[in-house]
């Protein structure tokens, strides 16, 4: 391993990465397929479903490409498609869903209104031999998600599997290496999806399915140092979570003490977090640390602030002002690091056209002009538990690499309505309890997230006899891969009585306690 501080030159060369695009149709799936895809050992991202041909030839190696679900039928006025150019071209080709029946609709087969539509679980019959299903047994359960349907394959395409309604779930074309299914095989549901998408990435893509995540370190460094050049200063704003301490991490192996840390605290961090945030730099032996307590300032920007994406946004603004103001003081500093990751330029609709904005990320694209900074942001291509794995093998403590996630705007998302210090106590203070009865009971590392949210509603209750009045919290807990899509996690009757009565007890204002179980989606992992 490179010890901290070296320099871009030590880290050996990477071979050629091999990738799959994912042409994104707005399946609300899609992300899952890059996820599967890099599981498998293959570099994968998402492209927007108009790329050209010539835009194409700049992603380097495309192994394959793979065609997403979407919303809308491909018969449809305006419906997305891809540039025919590309189903010529010889790279081999995979269609789910929509994609599906958008290969069958443009090499000339028909597509209609399913005479049955198919949701959920579905038994289908492998028909032909094909290279998606080796060894696989002839019946297999999917998930489906269809009212359209294939009635009539494409000229030179044979049907390779039905569902047990007798609609067509698979078809191919060997000799031009287009494949595509009916069903979704990037889904839990569909259990033998990771085989399938496994046997077209091996077999018929012929992809070497050796990429992990920490084989991108050595990439990184080099990118940084290359684009920062051998004088340049970088700043890196941290907060504590994973995503920009991985960040300050690769950014001092690249160019060591040119780095220079922001660290602001606006009065919205959880409990002990100043204090963690500063230890662990100095672990990593980040000598320029910048650190400021702004919290009076931000609290008083949010004073009467009601609406969610409001204190979004105020949040963003004022922390951009702040550290601007301390980055004015940091003689040659030409580049701003940040530690966007793969999930937020997804929510924020940066990763293609038909991507619905989620809700926004004040360090997505959030820096002005006036800044006069460039961005470096090394980790926008990868998911948490990715930049989990490459944390460890730069070698950050446990502390920061297995905290649950944190919003960048911090408590103020956890807070309903009007942030005060009374709601932003309570707030810390039982998602500190929270945090400690996960740990003490050995689930913390088995949920995604793990928090208390504080609504503005009031609850009568009884203390020591007396009527009381106080504020109602609500337990959220989820269990996910990414951050994408969650359940909510069954949290045991045991644990979540001794969570509320610790809460009610040891926290001043809190009557009653709620658990949250719903699922996202529909609902978002954090409330505001």
């Amino acid at each position: 391993m490179v010890a901290i501080g070296t320099t871009a030159e030590a880290v050996p060369q990477a071979k050629v990465r091999e990738k799959v695009l994912v042409l994104d149709f707005g399946g609300q799936y899609t992300h899952l397929i890059t996820r599967r895809c890099r599981e498998a050992g293959v570099y994968s991202e998402i492209a927007p479903f108009n790329l050209s041909l010539e835009e194409l030839a700049q992603f380097g190696e495309v192994k394959a490409l793979i065609l997403s679900g979407g919303p809308r039928s491909v018969y449809e006025e305006g419906a997305p498609h891809p540039d025919k150019r590309i189903l010529e071209c010889g790279i081999p080709l995979l269609g789910i869903c929509y994609g599906h029946q958008l290969l069958a609709e443009m090499l000339g087969g028909e597509v209609e209104r399913a005479p049955k539509a198919e949701y959920g679980r579905v038994s289908i019959n492998i028909t032909e031999q094909s290279p998606l299903f080796n060894s696989l047994p002839w019946k297999i359960e999917v998930w489906m998600s269809h009212g359209d349907a294939v009635l009539k394959p494409p000229r030179g395409f044979k049907v390779t599997a039905v569902s047990e309604s007798g609609l067509i779930s698979a078809m191919e074309n060997a000799e031009r290496r287009i494949y595509s299914v009916q069903f979704h095989i990037e889904v839990r549901h569909t259990p033998q999806g990771k085989k399938i998408l496994e046997n077209f990435l091996r077999d018929v893509a012929g992809c070497r399915c050796d990429w992990r995540p920490v084989d991108l370190v050595g990439e990184m460094v080099r990118e940084v140092a290359k684009e920062v050049g051998g004088e340049a200063k970088v700043i890196c704003g941290v907060s504590g979570g994973v995503d920009s301490m991985t960040t300050a991490a690769i950014i001092h192996r690249a160019i060591g003490d040119r780095l220079h840390v922001i660290f602001i605290d606006h009065g919205l961090l959880r409990k002990n977090e100043k204090e963690l945030v500063l230890e662990s730099l100095k672990k990593l032996q980040v000598k320029n640390i910048h650190f400021v307590d702004a919290s009076r300032e931000f609290l008083a920007a949010l004073r009467g602030v009601r609406d969610p994406e409001e204190k979004r946004r105020i949040i963003g603004r004022l922390f951009v002002e702040v550290f601007e103001r301390i980055a004015a003081g940091i003689e040659g500093a030409r580049y701003l690091a940040q530690g966007t990751i793969y999930p937020d330029r997804v929510e924020s609709g940066a990763t293609g056209i038909l991507t619905s904005l989620i809700k926004s990320h004040h360090n997505v694209a959030g820096l002005p002009e006036r800044l006069g900074l460039l961005l470096v942001e090394p980790l926008k291509d990868l998911y948490k538990d990715e930049v989990r794995q490459i944390a460890r093998t730069l070698g950050l403590s446990s502390s920061v690499i297995d905290r649950h996630p944190f919003p960048g705007p911090g408590l103020a998302v956890r807070v309903e309505g009007e942030v005060t210090e009374e709601k932003l106590r309570i707030c810390r203070e039982a998602s500190a309890i929270v945090e400690e009865e996960f740990k003490r009971w050995g689930l913390y590392d088995s949920v995604w997230q793990a928090f208390a949210v504080v609504l503005d509603s009031k609850w009568v209750g009884v203390k020591g006899d007396a009527r009381s009045v106080g504020h109602v919290v609500i337990i959220r807990a989820v269990t996910s891969e990414d951050g994408m899509t969650a359940d909510w996690y069954q949290i045991p009757d045991e644990l979540i009585d001794r969570i509320s009565r610790r809460i009610t007890n040891e926290v001043e204002g809190v009557v009653l306690v709620a658990y949250a179980t719903t699922s996202k989606p529909p609902a978002t992992i954090e409330p505001c």
